[in-house]
């Protein structure tokens, strides 16, 4: 995350990542298509802005920010975390959808990045980006082509198959590919899901598994190369109870692997994955399939890796995510939160009562609605500590501050500096996010993310 303040300058050199696509974003034309930029900016380029000591105070509210110091703290934290235990990490790329920030995680050694559907994919590729898991089934017929068109030695994609249904759509697809090419199109990489009995997608029993295993060795052009799944799904908390429900989940899927390895249904040969999402339970996954990655040695000497999907860590939150996150629960140098709502006070209608300028559509409101931390008479001036309000509702652009008139003085133009919950629906409303280099000391303006959602 130290190259992020210098990704519209600088070249990054990395083969995980076509750099000159990641130098084109510091070429974007500012305008009226970036809500975060006020007019007085419009017609530079992004790397123009961010060279020009531009601070807080210079920008517009409604704003969403990010922390530079914060997302460098997640990223050295997860990583010390993933190499202590030898846990491979693929995040979440569809939590930001923003190449630069994608960048930055495979520069601390991310295995790949994980997305959700065949638009991002071709995100992750007109970036440059060399490894995409796939945790869904293909089952556009376009999509299956694409893949197979753009599958080589610069792009992999490892997609999932979570029925015998799926297994044939994949096979009959890519034969009909093959019969209508010259050549053989490229195998496809899949990974059985093992959804569990309440699961989302994937199997419900191993011995479906174990068929759908079967199926894809008997097959042409698939190659099985791991088991995967989600426990996010009956698990969606961080007390005993969910983290239990997790390690239960975590014994089926380590079991399905064993039996599908004895089996002799993994490809001959191809190194092997165990994928769980991990995002409140980073131990238990660690502590539970790492003996997979030792017992490598009695598959044939093939490699086995844990891999870990969650995205959330790097920008974190002030509500969900604070409360499940296994760092903050175990109190060992928590995530840190870093992203931020700021709103302006519109209207006062009732004692008790503002009016911000920022609704659903500027920030996130389904995991917890924003938590206001902060007030100050301007963007980048002194602000003191918001305590006893609340945001009470939202609608579209505005949200509702409720506060205690007989002890808390809030006036029209005020700033509100927003805690908020849930990375993943905060930046899909932003095309372009302003990065401080902090969010409190120096808010000086380091970087601008683009997100392509």
């Amino acid at each position: 995350m130290d190259d992020l303040a210098q990704s519209e300058r600088t070249t990054l050199a990395s083969p995980a990542y076509a750099v000159d696509m990641i130098a084109n974003l510091g070429r974007v034309t500012l305008d009226w298509r970036h809500k975060a930029i006020p007019a007085t900016f419009q017609g530079q380029s992004a790397a123009e802005f961010t060279s020009g000591d531009v601070e807080l105070s210079q920008l517009q509210t409604p704003l969403l920010t990010l922390d530079l110091t914060a997302m460098t703290h997640n990223l050295k934290q997860i990583s010390a975390w993933g190499s202590a235990r030898g846990v491979l990490l693929s995040p979440h790329g569809t939590t930001t959808m923003a190449p630069q920030l994608w960048a930055e995680q495979l520069e601390r050694g991310a295995w790949g990045i994980t997305l959700a559907n065949y638009a991002q994919m071709r995100v992750a590729h007109a970036h440059g980006i060399a490894r995409v898991l796939l945790p869904n089934t293909l089952s556009d017929p376009r999509a299956i082509a694409w893949v197979s068109s753009v599958t080589g030695d610069d792009f992999e994609v490892v997609s999932w198959v979570d029925s015998l249904q799926s297994v044939e759509l994949l096979e009959t697809t890519l034969t009909q590919l093959a019969a209508s090419m010259e050549s053989t199109p490229t195998p496809l990489r899949v990974m059985v899901e093992l959804g569990g009995s309440v699961g989302r997608t994937g199997a419900r029993t191993i011995n479906e598994v174990l068929d759908i295993s079967r199926a894809v060795a008997a097959s042409t052009h698939l190659i099985l190369v791991g088991i995967g799944g989600y426990e996010g799904t009956p698990a969606h908390g961080a007390d005993e109870a969910a983290l239990q429900t997790v390690r239960d989940y975590l014994v089926q899927m380590f079991k399905a692997h064993k039996l599908i390895l004895a089996s002799g249904h993994y490809a001959a040969g191809a190194n092997l994955i165990l994928s769980t999402g991990g995002r409140a339970s980073f131990e238990d996954v660690a502590s539970m399939l790492s003996p997979a990655i030792d017992a490598g040695t009695g598959a044939g000497g093939r490699r086995i890796d844990v891999l870990i999907r969650s995205g959330d860590y790097l920008v974190h939150d002030d509500r969900f995510h604070r409360g499940i996150s296994h760092f903050a629960r175990q109190r060992i140098a928590p995530f840190r939160a870093a992203m931020h709502g700021w709103a302006r006070v519109v209207s006062q209608p009732e004692a008790g009562l503002a009016l911000l300028d920022g609704g659903k559509r500027d920030f996130p409101f389904d995991e917890g609605l924003p938590e206001p931390e902060m007030i100050g008479p301007d963007l980048g001036s002194e602000m003191t500590e918001l305590v006893g309000a609340s945001i009470v509702t939202q609608y579209d652009q505005h949200s509702f501050l409720r506060f205690d008139p007989a002890t808390t003085t809030v006036k029209v133009g005020d700033v509100i500096r927003l805690g908020l919950s849930h990375p993943c629906t905060a930046f899909d409303k932003w095309s372009l996010i302003p990065v401080l280099e902090d969010a409190v000391e120096d808010q000086r303006v380091v970087s601008l993310v683009h997100t392509f959602f």
